[in-house]
């Protein structure tokens, strides 16, 4: 079965990719990574790199015009690539906005979609460089980011090694329970509280200033964002890292379910393991500084949920001793 990384091996195969020049850093992290061109000398306190990511948000598949609010939309398609910045210890600078929608959207739904990204884009300091916009039978949309990041200071997803301490930021599976309520719509529960559970589905919050403070303090090893779930992502930082990992599961932020929907949607552990779009960090912090690593960083939760291990599996560890392999049942565009 053809699956997204297979399909990226493909296409780094068959297009020139390998780093060199100004590209330090190419496929297969949050983003890539770029130099300061041959030949061009920059005055040591201005030795900076860049980081480049994109991102597609697209209709009918990530999100629904008839029951996503606009505004929302709006929000979640920049803080998504936002959230790849934030990974990768930098700081967002610019971006470009690639827009296609139909003519009837042009109007009253334009206008609150702009708002939202207006907001992420604000509470990021990130500016609008440019882009394009075309009409279309579907909207999609389609983000580039730019960035900068501190030379040798950049975290990426292949340096976590055995005995490294296995964290996790926020909570995992709030996302993934919105998404899931939006579904059940025949289920009664009170606005206020239905509301709160849409919000980190909504508007999720990419951890920029968490992931910028790791990076600052040279605080971990590896490092990525559990856009498409915490199995997945965790997959994949470990097979960068060329390492397995140990999964405590009783140690997993959970999200509570009220009453009303526990027998509609996952149980706790299956969507804080699988569930998307929490926009989380995971991280892995060498041992001597598992100490530094506060409880919670400006109001965000921050859990130590298991190790990094030499051999080339992750482990599920339950409270009673029993363990299983975590497989990365995420998110997969292709699956």
């Amino acid at each position: 079965m053809t699956n997204e990384a297979e399909l990226i091996n493909r296409i780094r195969r068959a297009i020139p990719s390998r780093p060199r020049g100004i590209l330090r850093l190419g496929i297969g992290d949050d983003a890539a990574v770029l130099g300061v061109p041959e030949g061009l000398r920059v005055p040591r306190r201005h030795s900076a790199r860049w980081i480049l990511t994109s991102d597609s948000f697209l209709e009918s598949r990530h999100f629904l015009v008839d029951r996503h609010p606009p505004h929302a939309v709006g929000y979640k398609a920049l803080a998504r690539a936002l959230s790849d910045a934030g990974a990768m210890g930098a700081i967002p600078k610019v971006f470009l906005l690639n827009l296609a929608l139909p003519l009837e959207l042009t109007g009253t739904w334009l206008a609150q979609f702009l708002k939202g990204m207006a907001r992420a884009a604000r509470g990021a300091r990130v500016i609008l460089a440019g882009g394009d916009i075309s009409q279309s039978r579907s909207v999609a949309i389609f983000i580039a980011l730019l960035g900068e990041v501190p030379v040798g200071k950049a975290v990426l997803r292949s340096g976590a090694h055995a005995g490294d301490g296995l964290f996790v930021s926020g909570t995992l599976g709030a996302a993934q329970l919105g998404l899931e309520t939006i579904f059940k719509s025949k289920t009664q529960l009170p606005r206020v509280l239905r509301d709160k559970i849409l919000l980190r589905h909504l508007y999720p919050n990419p951890r920029l200033e968490l992931g910028l403070w790791l990076a600052k303090h040279k605080l971990v090893s590896a490092m990525i964002d559990t856009s498409d779930g915490f199995s997945t992502d965790l997959a994949r930082l470990c097979r960068a890292s060329r390492i397995g990992a140990r999964v405590w599961s009783a140690a997993l932020p959970v999200v509570s379910i009220p009453s009303k929907l526990r027998r509609r949607v996952p149980s706790p552990h299956e969507l804080a393991l699988h569930g998307g779009e929490d926009y989380e960090l995971l991280f892995a912090v060498p041992p001597k500084y598992i100490h530094r690593i506060p409880g919670t960083f400006k109001g965000v939760p921050i859990s130590q949920v298991g190790t990094f291990v030499r051999r080339r599996e992750i482990q599920l560890l339950e409270a009673n001793g029993d363990t299983s392999v975590l497989q990365p049942l995420g998110w997969d565009h292709f699956s």
